[in-house]
């Protein structure tokens, strides 16, 4: 969608030779209500700019030749060659439209959401239903083209159930017990106009050890399958690294990429393990001291895309290839039960082409770390 800035360059007579009616015979009477239409079809203007949205770069590469003859146009029917009445109303009707999916947008957040929880024996389950219009904006001149083509908007409506086995004292730094997640995602049986099957898990094992240490490990894990002819979209795919997963990357910068934009996979794993111990000589012991931990860490994972009419062999073959890890130490800070603060010293490990690393100091925040 644009627009066209066109200005006149003659104004439209109200009176004068050129409507043939002098001042003094104008009938002051009361005035009819009658709407006024002007031809506008042969009046001179002048395009000052055009103004174009969603298509960064493709703008400068190909439109800025295509409607070059706009900037020479002398008026409306040369600068609109086509059934310039039927521009007029198919301008109306986009109008429409484009504020109706703002009222929208800006009533239902761009996001419906019904989910119900209920325990059954030991397990937690969340039944969940999620409507979301999403949009895929290319605002940089950089955006690769594997980017730019899925630009634009798109809408999801998926069915999907998660199951919780979580034993855990505390969910930010846990000191015993373990955690088990599942997520299955239907998407687009429900309508919408994306269509995939996706699994994600979590597992999580906490043992304390000796001088109040504790050791942790955790895995994670999941696969995307597209439904029909579409491949999967952007927004659907999963990311990884940075320092909430495999620390010593940046953020999502593991995986398929084209020219220095993340694509994300539709298969990946993590797995880390965690030694966290108190502060050297225990500073500030039964009060804000006991807040921060020592911590020692081994991370490893990979990303990538998979051949569906190949067998679970060959997946697992593909995600044990490339795998990138990371090992290094730092302190963590527990804001109470519900996010926790890092700063880790990385040594990345595996790099591959295309990763972009965090050698050294690394910061992170969050709720859900590897």
């Amino acid at each position: 969608m644009g627009t066209v800035h066109a200005r006149s360059l003659d104004p439209l007579p109200m009176q004068g030779p050129e409507l043939g009616v002098q001042a003094d015979d104008i009938d002051l009477g009361e005035p009819e209500h009658e709407e006024k239409q002007e031809v506008l079809e042969n009046k001179d203007v002048v395009v000052q700019h055009v103004h174009i949205d969603g298509l960064g770069r493709t703008k400068e590469d190909i439109l800025t030749y295509e409607i070059a003859d706009v900037f020479r146009a002398k008026n409306l029917i040369d600068e609109f060659p086509f059934q310039t009445q039927n521009l007029w109303k198919d301008s109306i009707k986009m109008n429409h439209f484009y504020y109706m999916y703002k009222i929208l947008s800006n009533l239902f957040m761009d996001c419906l959401v019904y989910n119900h929880q209920f325990p059954i024996w030991r397990t937690n389950h969340t039944l969940k239903w999620e409507g979301v219009w999403r949009e895929l904006g290319c605002l940089a001149r950089t955006a690769s083209f594997a980017v730019r083509e899925e630009s634009g908007h798109s809408l999801k409506s998926s069915l999907s159930h998660t199951m919780v086995i979580d034993t855990r004292n505390s969910t930010i730094l846990p000191r015993k017990g373990a955690l088990l997640k599942i997520n299955q995602e239907l998407a687009g049986y429900t309508g919408g106009d994306v269509r995939f099957l996706k699994e994600d898990f979590e597992i999580q094992l906490n043992k304390t050890l000796f001088w109040d240490s504790v050791l942790s490990t955790s895995l994670w894990g999941g696969m995307l399958l597209p439904l029909g002819d579409k491949p999967s979209c952007i927004a659907d795919r999963f990311y990884l690294g940075g320092p909430t997963s495999v620390r010593g990357f940046s953020m999502y910068s593991i995986g398929p990429q084209s020219e220095g934009d993340y694509l994300g996979g539709e298969a990946y794993w993590a797995g880390g393990l965690h030694l966290y111990t108190p502060l050297p000589f225990r500073p500030g012991r039964g009060g804000f001291g006991d807040l921060f931990r020592t911590h020692f860490f081994l991370n490893a994972g990979n990303l990538c895309n998979l051949n569906y009419g190949e067998g679970p062999r060959a997946h697992l073959s593909k995600l044990a290839e490339c795998i990138r890890w990371s090992y290094g130490a730092g302190i963590v800070l527990r804001l109470g039960n519900i996010a926790r603060l890092e700063l880790n010293y990385c040594i990345p490990m595996g790099v591959q082409s295309g990763d972009r690393i965090c050698d050294g100091v690394q910061f992170g925040a969050g709720i859900r770390f590897l």
